[in-house]
């Protein structure tokens, strides 16, 4: 079958296993969400914006460092901030540079330590337990192959408009 490759569509067996991927993420992404949202009254997006922040080594990161960890843009990085920061996750605060850096307060740091627990039970449950350790080492060699292949087409040939730099 060495032609498949430089065929526009996927083979049944292709189709099959892009759709179970599609789904399999989708439905973990959601039933994770619904457990934070529901049990901590977190988003998926504060829970994403808090680990960068409390992972972070000082507890804070400028907004472009969180728009690169997260791959958002600025836009949604922006009002996202403002709503946290309404709601006493993070502050704003002035620094040497031109914009401020987003700080996690105490607030947010017991929010992340609330509900990283459960979350990272629920990860081990539904994702790691059921893959066990030799399909998830796989499947985070493959996932890190696709990423790279992304960025090196991101990189070369992938117009600026379609790469958030246009």
């Amino acid at each position: 079958m060495g032609g498949v490759a430089n065929e526009p569509w996927l083979d049944d067996e292709e189709q099959q296993a892009w759709r179970n991927f599609l789904l399999m993420r989708r439905t973990l992404e959601t039933h994770l969400t619904r457990h934070l949202q529901r049990e901590f009254g977190l988003s998926a997006s504060d829970f994403e914006i808090l680990v960068n922040l409390s992972e972070s080594v000082t507890g804070r990161m400028r907004a472009y460092e969180l728009g690169e960890a997260t791959q958002w843009e600025k836009s949604r990085m922006s009002h996202h901030l403002s709503r946290m920061e309404k709601r006493g996750l993070i502050r704003k605060e002035a620094c040497d540079a031109r914009y401020p850096e987003i700080v996690l307060t105490d607030e947010g740091l017991a929010a992340i330590k609330a509900c990283a627990p459960a979350h990272a039970r629920r990860v081990r449950e539904f994702f790691a337990d059921v893959l066990g350790r030799d399909r998830m080492v796989a499947l985070g060699e493959a996932s890190a192959e696709v990423v790279e292949a992304v960025e090196k087409h991101e990189h070369t040939n992938c117009p600026p408009e379609i790469r958030g730099c246009g």
